[in-house]
């Protein structure tokens, strides 16, 4: 059976691939166009994007199995790559920082064409396996990946400002202010943060439905659980010992490196219970 939602993630992709080199040419130029250009092309791509999860959530019922698409690695990541542009669409409407496109977009660009690169990613759609046959399925990735998205971007806004601490005296003017990405690079921490928790929370239960415990130590469990350590000691330390600038970046970054083994490393490095493609 032929489907055609990849063909709404691959013009999604090269969209985005634009919006980034609009992004760039923005960033780079300080074109007032080229902002507003940027971000016009990244929502459109983000609305054909939706679509193509649409349709492919139809085509699933198309094919007798009918559920979420978001049950293997393809789906996963063309929803990742989902999740990071919304969150950013979000946050460049309210705190006016186009600027941080330029490494953000190229984040979800690489999300959608992870799906033609990796091995064993198929864009096939499979009866889910008895385990992946729960509600709890959903809302555990939604909450996962909207959490995932934002550390995402506070990934980018972390090498944003490394980039413009190395500069000094912030004389990289293309770029915003230490305290300016400080600040932003905190509440989108603090909003991923809690969509983590109760994603890790959703999959204690999803874990209970499939397997009869809440916890059992596996591989992406305990990742999880570190990554959800990481970020915890971010905010601890900011709050009790005033943590902020260079060494809450750096931490961020280490963090989303967490993320992306919990993600990735998981499937493809350690056989668990959680691994799939």
């Amino acid at each position: 059976m032929s489907y055609i939602n990849p063909y709404f993630f691959k013009i999604s992709m090269v969209l985005y691939f634009l919006s980034a080199l609009a992004y760039l040419i923005y960033t780079s130029f300080k074109k007032s166009q080229g902002a507003l250009f940027a971000s016009i092309i990244l929502f459109i791509g983000f609305i054909i994007h939706t679509a193509g999860i649409v349709v492919r959530w139809i085509e699933t019922y198309r094919t007798g199995y009918g559920y979420v698409p978001l049950s293997n690695m393809y789906e996963s990541l063309v929803f990742f790559s989902w999740c990071i542009v919304l969150f950013y669409l979000i946050m460049e409407r309210k705190f006016k920082q186009k600027k941080l496109g330029v490494l953000v977009t190229p984040l979800a660009f690489l999300s959608l064409a992870l799906t033609s690169i990796i091995p064993g990613v198929k864009e096939n759609i499979s009866p889910l396996i008895p385990a992946l046959q729960s509600d709890w399925l959903t809302i555990h990735v939604i909450t996962c990946f909207l959490g995932y998205s934002a550390f995402a971007i506070s990934f980018g806004i972390s090498i944003l400002y490394l980039i413009q601490e190395k500069k000094g005296a912030e004389r990289f003017q293309s770029l915003p202010s230490l305290s300016i990405l400080d600040e932003i690079n905190y509440k989108v921490i603090i909003t991923g943060f809690p969509l983590l928790s109760l994603g890790i929370i959703t999959g204690a239960a999803w874990a209970k439905y499939a397997w009869g415990t809440y916890w059992s130590w596996d591989p992406k469990e305990t990742w999880s659980l570190i990554t959800w350590l990481i970020y915890a000691a971010i905010l601890h330390a900011r709050y009790t010992y005033n943590w902020k600038g260079k060494k809450s970046a750096i931490f961020s970054i280490i963090g989303f490196a967490a993320v992306l083994f919990t993600y990735f490393g998981v499937n493809y490095l350690i056989v668990g219970l959680h691994s799939y493609v």
